[in-house]
């Protein structure tokens, strides 16, 4: 099950065996004006992943706001999903979603220039 709303999206797998894994988990997010990074994305994951209480805050700026999925992933799998597991594939349509919302919330267009030194 997974569910999106502009600055939420839940998502919520069960395991079918007890070799399998599960999760119940929320990500908001909310631009914010960072005094470094300038216009950025602040990001909350909290749920459950594994059975365990996961709550880890990131943020991501203007340069590399199209990262946040793959750092979704990197703090799903530090709580014991598999890398077999990618959460974001299996929930495309809604990361889809995220990532438009996202890309508006910025004001981000496809061509716009980056600056190359944030991607260090």
């Amino acid at each position: 099950m997974a569910q999106f709303e502009p600055g939420h999206l839940h998502i919520e797998r069960k395991a079918l065996t007890k070799d399998d894994y599960s999760y119940n988990y929320c990500v908001d997010y909310e631009a914010v004006q960072d005094p470094k990074e300038g216009k950025s994305i602040a990001f909350r994951l909290h749920g459950i992943i594994q059975d365990k209480t996961v709550d880890e805050t990131f943020s991501v700026n203007k340069n590399n706001w199209y990262n946040f999925a793959g750092i979704i992933e990197d703090i799903a799998h530090k709580h014991g999903i598999p890398v077999k597991g990618i959460v974001t594939s299996v929930h495309k349509t809604h990361y889809d979603a995220m990532f438009e919302d996202i890309r508006d919330k910025l004001g981000v267009r496809s061509g716009d220039p980056i600056n190359p030194d944030s991607l260090a």
